[in-house]
C-alpha cells in the first residue's frame, strides 16, 4: 500500500524521535557529572540544554548537554584554560571515556550510544534578563560570549505553541538532513533559523515548509543570524571557512532536492516525490510503499 506524504513525514517523525531506552541513557550520568562539578568547582546550576532538553532531538545521533554554572572564583579570564580545567576535572573522574574540549563544551563519551555522550559547557551567571539567566560561555578564542539556553528555548517554545505543536517537527526534519547528509551547520543555528522563519507563518505543511526553509537557507548563504533574543549577537551557521564551504554546497543540493520533490507533488507523482525525499535524506526518509 503506498503512503502520502503526510504519512510519509508522519512516519519520518516517529523514526527521528529517539526512544524511551535513549532518553533513559541520556540522563543515566548526571548524578555523577554534577558531584564532580559541585566538589571541584562550586556547581551553582545543572540544566539540561540543547536538543534533548528542548525536544528537537534526533534518535541515534543526538547527545545530551547540561548548561554547568560554575562559582566565578574558579573561572579565568581566558576560557581556554578554564575549559581545561574542566576537562581535567572530568577526566579524573572518568578516566576511560575520553574526556575532551569541543568549545564551548567539555565532552564525556559514555557508552557506545550517542545519547550517552555528554556535553558540558561551564557558564559564568551574569544577570536575570527579562526573567531568564543569561551566562557568559566559552566563545572558542580565549574570550567570554553571552548565552542564555532559557531564552532561546522560551522563544522556539512560543512558535512551537503558536503554530499548533509543527515547529519542533519542522526543526527535526531540518536537523535530520544535517545528520544523515553529515552537515557541519551548528544545530542552535538551525533551531533558531527553523524557529525564526515558523515565525512568520501562520501555519505549517512539513513538505512545504522543509523546501522553503531548505531554499531560505540557501538564499541567503547561510549568513550569519541576528539572535532573535538580543543576547548572543550574531550567531554564525558554521565553526571555520572550511565548513562554511561544505555546509553552503550541500544546502544548495538539498534545496534542489526538496523543490524537485515538490514540484512531483504537485504533478501528483508521489512515488517521484518520495524519491527526492529519500534522496534528500540518504534513504533515511521512509519508501513510497509500506
Amino acid at each position: 500500500m503506498p503512503r502520502t506524504i503526510d504519512e510519509g513525514f508522519r512516519d519520518f517523525l516517529t523514526k527521528l524521535t529517539p526512544s524511551s531506552s535513549e532518553t533513559e541513557a541520556a540522563k543515566s550520568h548526571r548524578a555523577s557529572i554534577e558531584a564532580r562539578l559541585k566538589r571541584d568547582f562550586g556547581l551553582r546550576r545543572f540544566v539540561r540544554i540543547g536538543s534533548f532538553g528542548n525536544g528537537t532531538s534526533i534518535s541515534g545521533y543526538s547527545d545530551v548537554d547540561y548548561l554547568a554554572s560554575l562559582a566565578r572564583d574558579t573561572l579565568t579570564s581566558d576560557s581556554t584554560y578554564s575549559l581545561g580545567k574542566v576537562r581535567g576535572s572530568l577526566e579524573d573522574r572518568f578516566p576511560n571515556t575520553g574526556v575532551r574540549v569541543s568549545c564551548p563544551a567539555v565532552v564525556v563519551p559514555f557508552g557506545n550510544t550517542k545519547s550517552e555522550t555528554t556535553e558540558v559547557v561551564p557558564a559564568d551567571y551574569v544577570e536575570e534578563k527579562g526573567r531568564h539567566y543569561v551566562y557568559d560561555i566559552a566563545d572558542c578564542k580565549g574570550g567570554w560570549m553571552r548565552a542564555s539556553p532559557d531564552a532561546h528555548n522560551s522563544y522556539v517554545a512560543k512558535i512551537h505553541e503558536e503554530l499548533k505543536g509543527k515547529v519542533k517537527p519542522l526543526i527535526r526534519f531540518i536537523k535530520a538532513w544535517k545528520c544523515y547528509r553529515d552537515v557541519p551547520i551548528s544545530s542552535f543555528y538551525l533551531e533558531l533559523r527553523v524557529a525564526k522563519y515558523g515565525s512568520g507563518e501562520s501555519s505549517i505543511i512539513y513538505d512545504m515548509d522543509v523546501k522553503r526553509v531548505l531554499c531560505q537557507l540557501r538564499d541567503c548563504k547561510l549568513a550569519d543570524m541576528q539572535d532573535p533574543m538580543g543576547i548572543s549577537g550574531y550567531i554564525p551557521a558554521c565553526k571555520t571557512d572550511a565548513f562554511y564551504k561544505d555546509a553552503l554546497s550541500k544546502v544548495e543540493t538539498a534545496a534542489s532536492r526538496a523543490e524537485k520533490a515538490r514540484e512531483a507533488a504537485e504533478r501528483q507523482n508521489i512515488a517521484d516525490a518520495f524519491y527526492w525525499w529519500r534522496l534528500l535524506y540518504n534513504d533515511e526518509f521512509p519508501t513510497y510503499y509500506y
